[in-house]
């Protein structure tokens, strides 16, 4: 164990993979940014647990099991023939991870990107589900103007 009066060792200290250090002791990089080829990948911000560690595994990761558990539903109702109730499920599943993800500052798994990019890529997504599924025939809920428009230029 070493004392205060001991020598420091020759070996440079390595904080990290991004400011190892060279031969000469000097860090390869002063940037933040990744090397091109990456060894590890930072964990997107609120991607830690959603519940403290000493929860059991599916409590921590509820946001997740949430948005899951919905899509499933919405996927069971859609097989049961109840295609727009399903859709529509499916697509606020999508809108709900949206939400969470932009309210709540641990969402577990469900933090894949930046918190920015999941909320556009969960909203967007949610959004043409739940449209589409107030656009389908027969009965639509939702009539676009220029939808049949268009949908007849292009298929003529």
């Amino acid at each position: 164990m070493p004392t205060g009066d001991e020598p420091a060792s020759d070996e440079p200290t390595v904080i990290d993979a991004i400011s190892a250090p060279d031969a000469e002791g000097h860090p390869r990089r002063t940037t933040r940014r990744f090397p091109l080829f990456t060894r590890d990948t930072a964990r997107p911000e609120g991607g830690g647990r959603a519940a403290p560690g000493d929860a059991p595994a599916p409590a921590r990761q509820w946001p997740l099991l949430v948005v899951l558990s919905a899509v499933g539903v919405g996927l069971l109702v859609t097989a049961l023939d109840v295609f727009r109730f399903g859709t529509l499920l499916i697509g606020a599943a999508l809108l709900a991870g949206a939400v969470m993800r932009w309210a709540l500052p641990r969402v577990g798994m469900l933090a894949v990107r930046s918190r920015f990019t999941d909320i556009v890529t969960y909203g967007v997504l949610g959004l043409a589900i739940v449209l589409l599924a107030m656009t389908a025939q027969p009965k639509p809920w939702l009539e676009i103007p220029f939808l049949k428009g268009v949908l007849h230029f292009t298929v003529k």
